[in-house]
């Protein structure tokens, strides 16, 4: 008997987990609720039939569990952002996994060999620097060379209304930019993996034969809840909702909240001393960040953890405004785009996928300007997108 492969982050985010939205209304005026792909069990375990597979949720349906693939993060969703994973026991349920975030980044013809289908199911936050969407594509690049299937069961992307920022420049593709869309891609990684198939962005342009188990009762507009955390610095809701705003500080001289238990909902720095009352204190958390930028040190700037991100959805628009801001108030202008002082991950062309944001910040471009300059280009891609779109 062939086996089956599942890749699933923290396995607790299937069948049974409660979620949180505005319910959609059918035709009769009653409330539906969002079911994800991987709820709809009578939709795909037909397919399974007979075949071993893997995790969780499936187990407590009398499956076969063998393996996993697990990506950056690790398989329960516990690693620290841009650590490598070891392959391991998983502690739960003692399967085997293999990670897909350290030794290598895609399946071997050996992992392969004696698979039927491999099954999709990792929730995204719908950016194109959270790698979950390239450890897709080259598990589609996977399937393909090795002939096998891949069943996706889709979720809902809790950024879904947001369509947003440049599109990637690829002279800076890079591990957390690999494709040619905006910072906020409006997708569901369905829709990203007929895209991909689509476009041509797969490895020699080759299609992955993809079957995908769409969301239930869903639209792009609509507001969704994880009931799980993606990630050890995606703790909240409120960090999920401002990241596609946020995380550009990753490529800047500001703390935006790594070493807290609120990140990507603060933004800082001690040479904002004077400048901001508000201030924190980074430390060393271990599985979020051990050695945060100005570690120990007090912070001052802005607290957006109870920020309105429904301005965000009014607006359609990532927020730019406190980079800006930021900047402006800081007394070192020279350090603030410096990534080696900050020893940050990644500069910020790499983090925006622009060669032109770090000079328009300097050169104090409005808002409006910085804007016209990420056209045609997003306004392309937004046509584009209409063609693999699984939901109105």
């Amino acid at each position: 008997m062939r086996l089956i492969f599942f890749i699933l982050i923290a396995g607790t985010l299937g069948f049974c987990e409660t979620t949180k939205h505005e319910p959609k209304k059918n035709n009769d005026g009653n409330v539906q609720a969002i079911k994800t792909g991987a709820e709809q069990t009578e939709k795909y375990l037909p397919l399974l039939k007979g075949k071993r597979v893997l995790v969780d949720s499936l187990k407590t349906l009398g499956v076969n569990i063998v393996k996993v693939f697990g990506p950056e993060h690790g398989f329960r969703g516990n690693a620290s952002a841009g650590v490598k994973v070891a392959d391991e026991a998983d502690p739960v349920t003692g399967i085997h996994i293999v990670s897909l975030y350290g030794a290598k980044n895609k399946p071997t013809k050996e992992d392969l060999a004696d698979v039927d289908i491999l099954i999709y199911d990792l929730q995204d936050v719908g950016v194109r620097f959270y790698t979950n969407i390239n450890a897709l594509s080259r598990l589609m690049e996977a399937c393909y060379e090795n002939g096998k299937e891949m069943l996706i069961l889709d979720r809902p992307n809790p950024n879904a209304y947001l369509i947003d920022g440049p599109i990637l420049d690829m002279k800076y593709k890079s591990g957390i930019g690999m494709f040619p869309i905006p910072m906020s891609h409006g997708l569901t990684v369905g829709e990203f993996a007929q895209m991909a198939n689509g476009e041509g962005w797969l490895k020699d342009k080759v299609k992955c034969n993809i079957k995908i188990i769409p969301v239930a009762n869903y639209d792009h507009e609509m507001p969704y809840t994880l009931p799980v955390k993606p990630s050890p610095n995606l703790n909240t809701q409120q960090s999920i909702l401002l990241y596609p705003s946020t995380c550009m500080f990753e490529g800047v001289y500001v703390n935006h909240g790594r070493g807290t238990m609120f990140p990507f909902t603060v933004l800082g720095s001690p040479e904002l001393k004077g400048k901001y009352e508000f201030s924190f204190t980074p430390t060393g958390i271990k599985g979020m960040a051990e050695t945060p930028l100005f570690m120990d040190q007090v912070c001052y700037g802005l607290d957006l953890r109870n920020y309105d991100t429904g301005q965000l959805r009014k607006t359609k628009k990532i927020n730019i405004q406190w980079i800006m801001e930021l900047y402006k108030a800081h007394p070192y202008k020279e350090k603030f785009f410096d990534s080696k002082l900050s020893k940050q991950m990644n500069n910020i062309e790499i983090q925006t996928g622009s060669g032109l944001f770090r000079q328009q910040i300097i050169d104090g471009k409005s808002e409006e300007e910085i804007r016209a300059s990420w056209e045609p280009g997003l306004s392309e891609y937004k046509e584009m997108r209409k063609k693999y779109l699984l939901y109105p």
